[in-house]
């Protein structure tokens, strides 16, 4: 027997990131990566859970992500054929939840249903729930129950897959059901890593949540060690023009430095 060498089974939801991948390099997303001055907001967040009130960073990042891409609906919007993009009422914004299945650590979804309307504080409950929930390894979004159907998906040949994929986000009512209209990840977390990660989605707006680094910055004409958050949001350029891209990329850095809806 050769002991040079193990096999490894792929976990059923690194297949969806491979097909993910791949639906997202065809995506016109514009990237950019910004740097917020989350010093401010980081204190709030303390002063707050010295208070008895239970708000964490990432559930209050999505807090303000909803809040923010409510006033900017199209960026969170759906192409309807060539000529329509259908907008929602709502910002359901999809996660990824670190789960153990079988003895791996796999990345499982979860959407935040209606994130511009919850609180901080019930968002970060909801994420913490969705941690502890028990899941199969059959299961492919936490919170909801797992069609025949999708389970089968992890079976299909690459082809037939992304071809699922292209049908779901041709329909985007369904579409938005099923993963929302918009995505955070936050890889960047996991680490102190003083840089950015280039993500690819099939959302129409995503943000990859980095590291929070200490750095100089002038502030008042003063060089201070200041808190930084590194984010690389995608955009779809073919719902966004430069304009209302900037705008909404201006709102979000305000709401994020001033605290907000904490």
């Amino acid at each position: 027997m050769n002991k040079e060498f193990s096999y490894r089974a792929v976990p059923g939801s690194r297949i969806a990131t491979f097909d993910t991948f791949a639906i997202g390099l065809k995506k016109h997303h514009v990237a950019a990566l910004l740097e917020f001055d989350v010093t401010y907001s980081r204190k709030m967040l303390q002063v707050s859970r010295r208070d008895g009130v239970n708000i964490s960073f990432n559930g209050w990042l999505i807090k303000v992500i909803g809040t923010v891409l409510k006033d900017h609906p199209e960026a969170a919007s759906y192409l309807c054929g060539k000529r329509r993009i259908m907008v929602f009422k709502d910002i359901n914004i999809s996660i990824l939840v670190e789960k153990m299945i079988n003895g791996e650590r796999v990345p499982i979804p979860v959407v935040i249903e209606k994130a511009n309307e919850k609180t901080a504080q019930e968002i970060t409950a909801e994420i913490e729930n969705a941690k502890k929930q028990e899941l199969s390894g059959g299961d492919v979004v936490i919170n909801r129950r797992s069609r025949v159907s999708e389970r089968l998906y992890y079976h299909l040949p690459g082809f037939a897959r992304r071809f699922a994929w292209k049908m779901m986000l041709g329909n985007p009512r369904f579409a938005f059901r099923q993963m929302g209209n918009a995505v955070v990840t936050s890889v960047g977390m996991m680490g102190k890593v003083n840089g950015w990660f280039i993500h690819r989605s099939v959302h129409p707006v995503s943000f990859g949540i980095g590291s929070v680094i200490k750095k100089p910055v002038v502030v008042d004409n003063e060089i201070k060690i200041r808190e930084m958050l590194n984010m690389t949001i995608l955009v779809d350029h073919d719902l966004v023009d430069g304009a209302p891209m900037v705008r909404l990329l201006k709102d979000l850095t305000s709401s994020i430095e001033k605290g907000v809806n904490i």
